[in-house]
């Protein structure tokens, strides 16, 4: 009987494959590379974000750009309305280490505290923001329209004249608080207007200030001031799509340098290294962290004390809230 020769070739133990190795040692790596477990934590605490000042809140179900928010109050817990300098100072008196405000552009060239592009939502007055002087805008009543029982009443009717401050009002009451200035717009020409308002500020002051809003109106005015912290979502693409895309190895892009990141808490345990070694590379980049509630939508934050448990060990970025009066004496209980 003739023997046939086996052709087949003897398999290869494990630990003589070579492209196995590779591949678990790679894997070691991004893990040890981007493990929290491994890196230092900061000493620094997190810090609070009060979104408008103290502010009053409203149903978050089915909003849109578009909703008026004045006609959907919570039943008033506190006096305070949104942008204006007693809500700000009410936020620094409770906790809050950075106040956010909202600007637009007057038709005498100057800027207004206040949210809304047109009048109707809140306001005694009728039209678009940008079309009036300062000096008529702050005649209205800012608190005409806010209503928590669908237009029963009114509860601060009358109370909000000449409550609307501009900009020069905010610095000159908070010569040295951090404020996030919102750019409501998508205009490249108030980018323009808001660069050369905040270059007449001392370099000292504006390294307190960041300034957010559409992409043209910020790529304008950071062109004109390169110092300015500053964030729209291009900046915020620019720096996390290819830090996600290789921040596995600890290569940080050069966008992320020098300017501020809005990650909502749903995103970010996605990024390489969250929370500890994330923030410690941000860190290196003199970039600021500010964590925001949920999916990133329509600016809701952390405002209850259940929403504080998703804030996770290691995380020394801002938290953004809706209610600093709440979220103060119970942040710095846990």
């Amino acid at each position: 009987m003739i023997k046939r020769h086996d052709k087949r070739q003897p398999r290869k133990l494990f630990w003589k494959r070579p492209a196995l190795w590779i591949f678990l040692i790679l894997i070691a790596f991004v893990y040890v590379n981007n493990s929290s477990l491994f890196a230092k934590p900061s000493a620094r605490e997190p810090f609070l974000l009060a979104h408008r000042g103290m502010a009053q809140t409203f149903h978050m179900e089915g909003i849109t750009n578009d909703t008026c928010t004045a006609e959907r109050i919570y039943p008033p817990e506190h006096p305070y309305l949104e942008n204006t300098i007693a809500s700000m100072q009410a936020a620094f008196d409770r906790g809050a280490d950075v106040v956010e405000l909202d600007v637009q552009p007057t038709k005498d060239g100057q800027f207004a505290v206040f949210h809304d592009w047109t009048l109707g939502c809140r306001t005694n007055g009728e039209g678009v923001t940008r079309d009036f002087s300062l000096a008529d805008l702050q005649k209205l009543d800012i608190g005409y329209n806010y209503t928590a029982d669908d237009g029963a009443t009114f509860p601060f009717r009358g109370k909000g004249i000449g409550l609307m401050p501009s900009l020069d009002d905010v610095f000159a009451n908070f010569p040295t608080q951090h404020l996030l200035i919102h750019v409501k717009s998508n205009d490249p020409n108030e980018g323009v207007m808001l660069a050369a308002y905040l270059s007449q500020l001392p370099e000292e002051r504006r390294e307190k200030l960041t300034v957010y809003g559409g992409d043209e109106p910020i790529a304008t005015l950071h062109q004109q001031l390169p110092d300015m912290r500053v964030m729209s979502m291009a900046t915020l693409k620019s720096c996390l799509l290819p830090y996600i895309a290789v921040g596995w190895s600890g290569y940080v892009p050069a966008a992320c340098g020098q300017t501020q990141l809005h990650i909502p808490d749903k995103i970010a345990p996605w990024l390489w290294g969250w929370p500890t070694r994330f923030m410690e590379r941000m860190d290196m980049q003199d970039t600021r962290v500010i964590l925001v509630a949920g999916s990133g939508d329509v600016s809701s934050g952390f405002d209850t004390l259940d929403d504080l448990k998703r804030i996770p060990e290691g995380f020394s970025g801002g938290i953004w809230t809706n209610r600093i009066d709440r979220i103060f004496a119970a942040y710095t209980k846990k």
